[in-house]
């Protein structure tokens, strides 16, 4: 793993350990406000799309046959990993914060806390390796329910 990738998979977690330090400002700053809403937006997901990526990368995108569009595949997964990284930090956050609620203990700071700690986790994991396509299995077209 070089040296750029290693700094890529942490500024995740990094992110999140800057919103925890902003949570010492004071309570209406839009400095913490700002910092802990970006984190819990695309923090975890982006660790989580982090650790897949090179899955996520082995089927790209296929133009559609009257597109013409050259940069539809690059444009196409951009849009999906984006999206990926937008719902799966939403849904950290709602799973950290229904489990808090379901033990009595909620509280937006062990929200933050717990979310911290779980996109480090994944910032930290292996990443998923692309499975080799199986020679006789058909080639059906990224997104497509067939």
């Amino acid at each position: 793993m070089t040296p750029q990738e290693v700094v890529r998979r942490m500024v995740p977690p990094f992110a999140g350990w800057l919103a925890l330090a902003a949570l010492a400002l004071p309570g209406g700053s839009p400095v913490r406000g700002a910092a802990v809403a970006v984190f819990l937006a695309a923090g975890p997901g982006a660790a989580l799309v982090g650790v897949c990526g090179p899955a996520l990368r082995a089927r790209p995108a296929r133009e559609p046959v009257a597109s013409g569009d050259p940069d539809f595949a690059r444009d196409s997964d951009r849009l999906e990993r984006l999206m990926l990284v937008v719902f799966l930090s939403i849904g950290v956050v709602m799973i950290v914060a229904t489990v808090l609620i379901a033990t009595h203990t909620f509280d937006a700071q062990r929200v933050l806390l717990a979310s911290v700690l779980l996109t480090t986790l994944a910032a930290c994991c292996p990443r998923l390796r692309a499975s080799p396509r199986a020679p006789g299995a058909s080639k059906t077209r990224k997104g497509s329910a067939l």
